[in-house]
C-alpha cells in the first residue's frame, strides 16, 4: 500500500535571493578603533534573512534559531558593507538562509568576508501555525553544494537537541 502525496511546487534559489545589497550600519554602531559591532552587524543582516525567507516562503516566518555565525574580519567605518543571502534547504515548514556579508574598500579597491551565518525559518500561516513551504530547487554547482551542506548541518542541529 502506498498513499499519494500532494505534489509539492518547487522554487529556483535565485527567485528569492538578495545579491550585493548594501548593508547601512550608522556610527553609533562603532566600538572602538572605528570598528563596528559584531552584533550590530548581524542585527542588521537578521532583516535581509527574513526578507528572503519571506520572499520564498510567500507567507510570515519566524527566526527559529542563528546556527555557525563566524566573524572572519572586522569592520571598519570606511568598509561598504555588502550582503548575499538566499534560501540553501527547505524541510517541510523550515528554511534555512545563508547569508555572507563581505567589505569593500573603495580607496583600496580590496575585499575581505566580514562574517557568515546561518538563519533558519519556519514559515507561519495567518494563525501563527506551522505551514509548509515551497521546495528550493538548487540550479547551480554552487547552489547544489550549499544544499548538500545545509543536509550536515540540520544533522547537527538534530543531533544537538538530541543531547538536551
Amino acid at each position: 500500500m502506498f498513499t499519494l502525496q500532494k505534489k509539492r511546487k518547487g522554487k529556483p534559489v535565485a527567485a528569492s535571493a538578495i545579491e550585493n545589497r548594501r548593508v547601512f550600519l550608522s556610527w553609533s554602531q562603532m566600538g572602538p578603533h572605528d570598528l563596528f559591532f559584531g552584533g550590530k552587524v548581524l542585527q542588521s543582516i537578521d532583516h535581509h534573512a527574513m526578507e528572503v525567507a519571506m520572499k520564498h516562503a510567500e507567507q510570515k516566518c519566524q527566526v527559529i534559531s542563528i546556527d555557525f555565525i563566524r566573524f572572519f574580519s572586522p569592520a571598519r567605518r570606511e568598509d561598504i558593507l555588502v550582503c548575499h543571502s538566499s534560501v540553501n534547504h527547505v524541510w517541510n515548514c523550515y528554511l534555512e538562509v545563508g547569508i555572507k556579508v563581505i567589505a569593500e574598500d573603495f580607496r583600496l579597491l580590496e575585499q575581505k568576508e566580514i562574517l557568515s551565518a546561518y538563519f533558519l525559518f519556519q514559515a507561519i500561516d495567518e494563525n501563527n501555525l506551522p505551514t509548509e513551504v515551497p521546495l528550493v530547487v538548487p540550479e547551480t554547482a554552487e547552489e547544489q553544494r550549499r544544499f548538500a551542506a545545509a543536509e550536515k548541518r540540520r544533522a547537527l542541529r538534530d543531533k544537538s537537541l538530541t543531547i538536551l
